[in-house]
């Protein structure tokens, strides 16, 4: 079970946090961890993994494709969630992650997410692959297309789950990220609607969390903002949360990808 639940007033949607406002007090903070950041330790356990001859196949993840050829990483995260032909899907970085680990490494879906989201007691594979590859396309600019029909049908559903009204508290992501000066606690709720902000946002995932004391992936922090809604728990790599991602990240292109990000 995943160990991230925080108290009741986080329930507006802390999930996106950003260091967008320049006039934050805590930004001083965010930057200082950001200068030694803990989360380079993922990405260099996920380079060991991303090399390792690992599972029944006992080969590495090399030759995964994540949309610009087989091995090719760098810039790749910039473009996801995207349409992989091999799996007529739209998928995201860990989705992705898990089509390779089945179909080079021979892993199960079961064995392959077991750890899906990390705990104090275990490292996230997933996590730590997701920080490596992210990695790879620093400097580069988020560049989702939505070419492809489905990227693009995948883009609207996930702007329709970001305004729809749900669940017993009929809060929707809108409602805390639409506008200026929102706040939770010692979290800025960034506006969604603001390029900058959103850009932000998107440009530091995954990201290492200070409350935390490890790194979560997109997945893990929506799972966590629908939660706070007290809605049904979201499936990990559900077409929700994929569809989500597509959203978020086609509205922050153009930010410059720094990941892992730092976070509160």
């Amino acid at each position: 079970m995943l160990k991230l639940r925080g108290g009741i007033a986080a329930i507006a949607f802390i999930c996106l946090s950003s260091s967008a406002h320049a006039a934050d007090p805590l930004a001083a903070g965010r930057e200082a961890l950001a200068e030694d950041n803990p989360g380079d330790l993922w990405v260099q356990v996920g380079e060991r993994l991303f090399h390792e001859k690992r599972g029944p196949k006992k080969a590495s993840l090399e030759q995964c494709d994540f949309g610009l050829g087989p091995g090719k990483l760098e810039g790749a995260y910039a473009h996801l969630p995207r349409y992989f032909p091999d799996t007529d899907k739209v998928q995201d970085l860990e989705s992705r992650l898990l089509t390779c680990m089945m179909t080079l490494q021979g892993f199960s879906r079961e064995e392959a997410i077991k750890y899906h989201f990390g705990d104090d007691d275990h490292m996230s594979n997933m996590e730590s692959l997701s920080a490596f590859v992210a990695s790879k396309s620093n400097g580069k600019k988020m560049d989702v297309q939505l070419s492809n029909q489905k990227e693009y049908d995948m883009f609207k559903a996930g702007e329709y789950i970001f305004y729809r009204r749900s669940g017993p508290l009929d809060f929707a992501c809108s409602t805390c990220h639409t506008e200026k000066g929102k706040r939770v606690r010692l979290q800025d709720l960034p506006d969604m609607n603001d390029p900058q902000e959103i850009r932000a946002v998107v440009a530091g995932w995954p990201a290492y969390l200070g409350t935390k004391s490890r790194v979560l992936t997109m997945q893990a922090r929506l799972y966590e903002c629908v939660w706070q809604m007290r809605m049904p728990d979201l499936g990990y790599l559900s077409d929700m949360s994929i569809a989500l991602t597509t959203y978020l990240n086609h509205k922050g292109n153009g930010a410059v990808i720094k990941a892992p990000g730092v976070r509160r």
